[in-house]
Formats: structure tokens, C-alpha cells, sequence
């Protein structure tokens, strides 16, 4: 079977099996996750034991510290993946919803309701955690799922979605054979070949980096939801305070830099620049942070002998670096800030730190991105934080899904109309 052939079956098998989702009660989707949960952890020493081979080849190609904490899979990230089951669960069923119910002149109703798109393909690099997220998401929405992993995390993808769908079937009679399949080979044109079938594939998701998620869109004859690069900003107000500001930042930098939610560039106002540059530069030097400056924050840190420090190019301000580097800039007060952000971003999450909430208030209306906060980190744009369970990834689309993606963000709607024999004249 060449590979036009092997993709095609693929996309069938996921258009039945997402028909037969369609037709699972809510009851029985939740036994089937609940499973899975117990499976995972069940299974956690032979999950972390696919992920050393992929960990240890990622190692000799040349991955970074931050992208091999991102494939990493210890205890903790297996039991994280089996409480995001859980709470998916946990939460309602988003598919049946009445979104809204009408009735005309004639006495025709109609109600609109919510229901499953169909078949999803999900596009990721590195994190295997997003295997499970993603599968069970879209499991409780009723969409059948392709999963297309990257290389690097290939044992660890697989190993998951075995222990996931054997726990489904043990779970529950009706679980359809191809709801969950994981794209097995590596080729890159199977992701060009499976997007071009449109009568099977509804819509595919890429998660990872900005170049992933171009070659995505170009190639694609579905509809996409891109989940773009996180370029977020930490601005830091004339107003703030500075003990917590210090504490967001090194959050927002520090706690995870390999993931998108992370700050990339830090905006502080010039007139707390002199006093807190120099503060948070002691804690972001413990780290190694490398700083990248325009010419006033430079001049702030080179006076300090920070190490390493560099001036910033124009390309940095809009770079994602999912690592340990940070671009510093000067600016002149939260209008200043707002024009950078809306510049450089890419409209994923930026934040605010001020006592001053005339000057919030403005931050939060004016900044056009998916999430935009006050006095808190850039880390909490989460579908786990936001409450939705697992998320099935970040948008920064405007049309459609916008921010975490949760399962009501995974159904489609329908109109249904109910008559008395009405006609249209």
C-alpha cells in the first residue's frame, strides 16, 4: 500500500469510526476516559520507558535543554495527563447543547444545536502529553482523531494511544475501533496527503512551532485553526510593584520558557526602569537568562556587568525563543507598551503589572490578543488553568476558537427544524 493509499484508508476508518462517536451516550464516553486515566498510570513504567528512547535520541540529534523538558515524560506528567482525563470526565458533555431556539410567524421552530465536527487532525512536535490531551478531548466531543506526532516524541505518542484505545475497548462495547489512530510513519508528504482529503477530514489542528504551522496551512485543503507562534509580553507599569512584578516575571520567563504561554519580551515603563532592571537581573542571572536589549536597557545592565547581554536585532522583538532568552525593552508609558505589543506580538498572551487600573484597564482593551492580563502571569493561558480540562491547544485565530481550546471550542452546530406541514410561499 503506497502512501496516497495508506492515508486515504486512514481517513475513512476515522469518518466511521466518528460516526459511530456520534451515537455513544455520555455515560459510556466517560467509562471509556475514566479507563484510560487508570490505563495510563497503569502503564506509567512502560510509558517512561518508550519516552527514554525518544529522550535519548533526542539528546544525540542536538535538541535543546528546553525542547527535551518539553518530550520529557516522568511520573508527575504521566499522572498530569491521567487527572486531565479525568476532568474531561468530569466536565458536561458539549455535544446536544441547545444553542438556541426560535420560533417564526408561521409556527415553524427551530432550535440550534451543538454536535461534533467529525473527524480532527491534530499536528504536534515534541510534547507526547498533547497525545492524550488531544485524543480525549476530542473523544468526549465525539470527533474521531488522526494524531501526527513528531519524530522525536514517535515511541512515547505511540505508547500512549495503545494504552488509551485498549483501555477504551475493555471500557465500552461501542468504542469505535478507528476513534483514536496515530499516524505512523515519519514521511513528511503524509501530512499533505491527508489533508488533501476533504470528503473524510473535517478539520486539522497543527500545534508546535511557527514554521510547522505555515507549511500546515500552505499544504492544507481543510480548514485549519492555527495555534501561532507565543510571542507574549510582560509589561511593567510606572505604578507597579515592583516585589510582584518580579515574581510575574520570573514566572512568565523561568517556570517553563519551552512552551508558548512563556514571555518572551520584557516592556518596562523608563520611569521604574533604573530601579527594577537591575532587581529582577539578580534573579533572571541565577537562571542564565540571556538578555536581549534595546539601547536604554543595555545601557541599565552592562553598567551592572550582566552576563549575557547583547543588543537586541529587529528580528528578536518578534522571535519566539522557547528558551532561556529574554528581549528587555524602555519604553515610555503603557500607550508605548500597547504599540510594541500590537507591533510585535503574535496575539497570544501579554500582561500588565500596576497598581493603576485606569492604566490596566486601558492595557487590557486596547492589547488585541487571545488573553491579556493584570498583575498575573502569561502562564495561566491553559485550557487546564482556564477550567476546560485538557486543552486541545492555543489559538490566535479570530475566527472561530480564540485562546485555550476546550471541548466546547471542538463542536459544530445544527439547525433543526420541527413543523406542521408549513411551506414556503
Amino acid at each position: 500500500m503506497n502512501l496516497t493509499e495508506s492515508m486515504t484508508a486512514l481517513a475513512q476508518q476515522a469518518k466511521a469510526a466518528s460516526r459511530q462517536l456520534a451515537q455513544l451516550t455520555t455515560a459510556e464516553k466517560n467509562a471509556c476516559l475514566l479507563a484510560m486515566a487508570d490505563a495510563l498510570e497503569a502503564n506509567a513504567p512502560a510509558i517512561q520507558t518508550a519516552n527514554a528512547l525518544d529522550m535519548d535520541a533526542g539528546a544525540k540529534s542536538g535538541l535543546s535543554s528546553a525542547m527535551l523538558d518539553r518530550l520529557k515524560l516522568d511520573a508527575k506528567r504521566i499522572a498530569g495527563m491521567a487527572k486531565g482525563l479525568r476532568e474531561v470526565a468530569a466536565l458536561a458533555d458539549p455535544v446536544g447543547k441547545v444553542l438556541d431556539e426560535r420560533t417564526r410567524p408561521n409556527g415553524l421552530k427551530l432550535r440550534k444545536i451543538s454536535t461534533p465536527i467529525g473527524v480532527v487532525v491534530i499536528i504536534y512536535e515534541s510534547r507526547p502529553n498533547v497525545t492524550a490531551d488531544a485524543a480525549s478531548l476530542c473523544f468526549k466531543s465525539g470527533n474521531a482523531t488522526i494524531l501526527r506526532g513528531g519524530k522525536e516524541a514517535l515511541h512515547s505518542n505511540q505508547i500512549i494511544a495503545r494504552v488509551m484505545i485498549e483501555a477504551g475497548r475493555a471500557a465500552c462495547k461501542s468504542f469505535p475501533e478507528h476513534a483514536i489512530q496515530v499516524v505512523a510513519t515519519t514521511d513528511r508528504d503524509a501530512i499533505k496527503e491527508l489533508l488533501a482529503l476533504t470528503q473524510y477530514v473535517d478539520l486539522c489542528m497543527p500545534r508546535g512551532g511557527e514554521g510547522l504551522i505555515r507549511a500546515v496551512t500552505e499544504c492544507s485543503k481543510v480548514p485549519v485553526i492555527k495555534h501561532y507562534k507565543g510571542v507574549c509580553h510582560v509589561f511593567v507599569d510606572a505604578a507597579a510593584d515592583l516585589a510582584m512584578a518580579e515574581a510575574i516575571v520570573l514566572n512568565a520567563k523561568c517556570q517553563r520558557p519551552g512552551v508558548c504561554n512563556a514571555m518572551e519580551t520584557l516592556l518596562v515603563d523608563q520611569a521604574v526602569a533604573g530601579k527594577f532592571l537591575p532587581q529582577v537581573a539578580a534573579k533572571l542571572a541565577e537562571k542564565n537568562v540571556e538578555l536581549r536589549c534595546d539601547p536604554a536597557s543595555f545601557h541599565q545592565l552592562s553598567t551592572i556587568n550582566y552576563q549575557p547581554l547583547q543588543a537586541a536585532a529587529e528580528a528578536d522583538w518578534s522571535t519566539e525563543y522557547n528558551d532561556y532568552i529574554l528581549n528587555v525593552r524602555v519604553v515610555d508609558g503603557v500607550k508605548a507598551a500597547i504599540e510594541h505589543i500590537n507591533h510585535y506580538g503574535s496575539a497570544h498572551s501579554d500582561s500588565i503589572v500596576t497598581r493603576d487600573e485606569a492604566r490596566a484597564q486601558q492595557f487590557l482593551a486596547q492589547v488585541d490578543s487571545a488573553a491579556v492580563y493584570w498583575n498575573a502571569s502569561t502562564r495561566f493561558t491553559d485550557g487546564g488553568e482556564f477550567g476546560m480540562g485538557a486543552e486541545i491547544g492555543i489559538s490566535t485565530d479570530k475566527i472561530g476558537a480564540r485562546g485555550p481550546m476546550g471541548l466546547d471550542e471542538l463542536t459544530s452546530y445544527k439547525w433543526l427544524g420541527l413543523g406542521r406541514g408549513q411551506i414556503r410561499t
